[in-house]
């Protein structure tokens, strides 16, 4: 997950609670069948416990919290097992945003660099990915260092609950796009209490 993005998100929603860890304890916290369960039908938040997940607890209204979620994306840097969404091909020739200090940092990583006097230099051309490639840790720090970002933040809405009424709401918001990375799911409490 990203925290940057999470503490943006966070500092927007200091009224909520955001729980994020163990999907397991989370489970036997929340209620793994009617029997254990805190309150009617929050057992049923556990099924969605998969991946990367997090919990929000909130006193906002549902459409609140569908509006906020749907309408929040950020573009970020891509990382290793993303699919590329692009094709990246770096021209020869000097690579003057880098300190001599890096050349060995870059020729680590497969680019075929020299310094020639005292700057960095590509001494062929290079391709980092073919679009619909899955990135290596390699290439996403390739696309990094050059500034490309080939990634999508954006948390989803899977599930809701509202504590009132103890009525749960399956949501259906969101693509299952393999190009968007780090999508969050968030289970929501609507209108409970902090």
């Amino acid at each position: 997950m990203r925290n940057n993005k999470l503490k943006d998100i966070r500092t927007a929603w200091k009224h909520s609670r955001f729980f994020f860890g163990k999907n397991k304890v989370m489970m036997i916290a929340l209620g793994k069948g009617p029997t254990d369960e805190y309150k009617d039908n929050l057992h049923k938040v556990s099924k969605f416990l998969r991946g990367e997940v997090g919990v929000l607890f909130t006193n906002k209204t549902k459409d609140e919290v569908q509006e906020y979620f749907s309408n929040f994306k950020e573009v970020d840097y891509a990382r290793a097992g993303n699919v590329a969404t692009m094709a990246v091909t770096l021209d020869e020739g000097p690579l003057e945003q880098f300190p001599h200090s890096m050349e060995p940092q870059l020729r680590q990583l497969g680019l075929p660099t020299a310094l020639k006097k005292g700057v960095v230099t590509l001494i062929k051309d290079f391709e980092v990915c073919k679009e619909g490639d899955t990135l290596t840790p390699e290439q996403a720090r390739i696309l990094k260092l050059f500034g490309f970002e080939m990634a999508e933040f954006k948390i989803s809405i899977k599930c809701m609950w509202n504590s009132e009424s103890g009525d749960f709401v399956k949501v259906s918001e969101g693509e299952s796009d393999e190009t968007k990375k780090e999508e969050t799911d968030e289970e929501s409490e609507d209108e409970g209490s902090d």
